[in-house]
């Protein structure tokens, strides 16, 4: 063996280590933090994501916020954590199913565009136009010409809509296959959350260096200046959701709106009314 392969052969090693150093460092740094501080920091970021969501009504931001990673990395999870307190006219969630027939002749990003937000909303999307660059890769839903030409122009298209005055950003939840693994059991053994595993996400499984790859390529190409990937380390929810929200928080300048006293007026008086026999309604039985 010549000694350009040695060395080349050593670097790699060297890589590889490094990788798995750091790997144990963020499994280390992943301990689990008490619900009731994970409680009180949530409603505190929560209250500034309602200053965030008035803000962005009264000053006409458009805002889009991707969220892509591995099954079960607690991306959807995430996304109510941030939403749960919100206004659903101005903060909506996107999570588009399989493609119809005719959705498969458009052109790849025609179904994702009418979703945008307009002025004065923030749109979710669980699950994004980065179909094709993971599953749709992987699982070989699509070509590879219409692959190589979805990495060609999401880029373009990406600047295109921040150039329209969007506000784009990007996050990538990543998951260990052990941890992975941990939560497809506990969706197949609690009968609330088997609605969650499906076929696809049990072949992700026997696929994972595939995932790997694709989404390595991914970034490579799509990492791009205006539009940077964040990658969130899930294998905590906990910490995952809190330092998602914090982090979203930090991206959007925004202010508190100062808002008058609101006084509840009095009630109508009720002459002339009368209030029909309670016998003629259907009540819901009181079971408890």
């Amino acid at each position: 063996m010549s000694n350009k392969k040695k060395k080349k052969q050593s670097e790699k090693q060297e890589l590889k280590e490094k990788n798995e150093i750091l790997e144990q460092d963020i499994i280390k740094e992943s301990s689990n933090i008490e619900k009731k501080f994970y409680d009180t920091e949530l409603e505190r970021l929560s209250i500034e994501l309602v200053k965030l969501q008035e803000w962005v009504k009264q000053e006409g931001l458009k805002v889009v916020v991707i969220f892509e990673g591995r099954d079960a990395a607690g991306k959807g999870g995430t996304i109510k954590a941030i939403t749960q307190f919100l206004n659903p006219r101005i903060c909506r969630v996107v999570a588009l199913g399989t493609p119809t027939e005719k959705e498969k002749t458009q052109w790849y990003f025609q179904r994702y565009a009418p979703h945008l937000p307009a002025a004065g909303e923030i749109v979710f999307f669980d699950r994004s136009w980065y179909n094709r660059a993971g599953v749709e890769k992987v699982m070989g839903f699509c070509t590879d010409e219409e692959y190589k030409e979805f990495l060609r122009s999401c880029p373009e298209f990406e600047r295109m809509i921040i150039r329209s005055g969007i506000v784009l950003i990007k996050y990538w939840f990543s998951v260990s296959d052990e941890e992975q693994e941990k939560r497809f059991q506990e969706r197949i053994n609690n009968p609330t959350k088997r609605w969650k595993i499906s076929p696809m996400d049990l072949e992700s499984r026997s696929r994972w260096v595939e995932y790997s790859k694709a989404k390595d390529e991914m970034f490579a190409l799509t990492d791009i200046k205006q539009a940077s990937w964040y990658v969130v380390n899930s294998d905590n929810k906990r910490k995952a959701r809190l330092n998602c929200v914090s982090h979203l928080l930090s991206l959007i300048s925004y202010e508190d709106i100062k808002r008058e006293k609101i006084e509840i007026p009095p009630r109508q008086n009720e002459v002339g009314y009368i209030r029909p026999p309670m016998t003629d309604q259907s009540f819901v039985p009181e079971v408890y």
